[in-house]
């Protein structure tokens, strides 16, 4: 009964690292984030404005971070809660996060709605899924393991998608994927969490988003990625971004909508906060750890 669930914890995970998405709330900030129109403003043009918020946020290296996220799935809208701390400082993502799930593909799991801890590192992540895991289809261990060579291996495009995303990927980079498109709108002024920001907003591509974000991934990979956004349905994804008077990203939401129903779409919003924070993380001990492709692959009975 686990495979599913483990499946679909390859994919909430990644979401979690505020890479592609990262909440539920609408555009205003769920009644957290005061609007003032603003777009007759002077000053810098869009684009101009967020090369400075893509070079400031790269520069800083660390953040804490917290968000939710919508996910449909053919069994319903996932429902995720995040929160942790992330460093870039090597290029890549790592941190320590908190997760609770609820609904579509973890409705009526054992974790259903209870907080789970996940750690990326350089190489893999890990979510420890509970003692009721261990005692069953972990084989004694709570913690299962996400190597990302070997998701790129049994995952094909996909899998690939997530080592490039984990391990070339920053905060920095969602600002310079809103440039990539062109077409940015000053949208106003708004206090989120007690900090005045600029929101920015833009609409890009789904089949060339994988593209504009990725560094390693091959034109084959590339393509049948593309292929497997297209039969989602997923046709374009609407990013809003809220830069602060440091030039730093606070408040980020990614949605899109699928031409296939519910199934595929998602609305998401990731907050930054406490830049340059210190971050350590720690690999789970490898006697507590299985990987996943122990528990999915022939013969594996969950």
């Amino acid at each position: 009964m686990y495979r599913t669930r483990i499946t679909a914890l390859a994919a909430g995970v990644v979401m979690v690292a505020g890479l592609t998405a990262c909440g539920s709330e609408s555009a205003d900030g769920g009644g957290d984030d005061k609007v003032t129109s603003d777009k007759k403003a002077g000053g810098l043009s869009p684009l101009a404005a967020l090369k400075k918020a893509s070079d400031q946020t790269e520069k800083q290296e660390s953040a804490k971070v917290d968000g939710t996220t919508d996910q449909g799935t053919p069994q319903g809208t996932t429902s995720s809660t995040m929160k942790g701390e992330l460093t870039w400082a090597e290029g890549g993502t790592t941190g320590n996060m908190d997760i609770t799930q609820r609904g579509g593909m973890v409705s009526g799991t054992p974790t259903e709605g209870k907080p789970m801890k996940a750690r990326y590192t350089a190489d893999a992540m890990f979510m420890n899924m509970g003692d009721e895991f261990a005692s069953t289809a972990g084989k004694g261990k709570h913690w299962i393991k996400y190597d990302y060579d070997k998701l790129a291996e049994t995952a094909g495009a996909s899998g690939a998608f997530i080592k490039d995303q984990m391990q070339n990927n920053n905060p920095a980079r969602s600002v310079q994927l809103l440039m990539a498109t062109g077409k940015v709108e000053k949208v106003g002024t708004e206090t989120v969490r007690g900090k005045k920001a600029t929101h920015y907003s833009g609409t890009v591509d789904v089949s060339e988003m994988a593209r504009m974000q990725s560094k390693e991934l091959s034109e084959t990979e590339l393509q049948e990625l593309q292929d497997q956004l297209e039969q989602a349905g997923m046709e374009s994804e609407k990013i809003d971004l809220w830069i602060d008077g440091d030039n730093l990203l606070v408040k980020k939401q990614e949605t899109a909508k699928s031409s296939n129903g519910s199934s595929g779409s998602y609305d998401s919003t990731v907050y930054y906060a406490d830049y340059g924070t210190e971050v350590t993380v720690e690999e789970p001990p490898s006697a507590d750890t299985v990987g996943f492709e122990e528990l999915t692959g022939p013969g594996a009975g969950v």
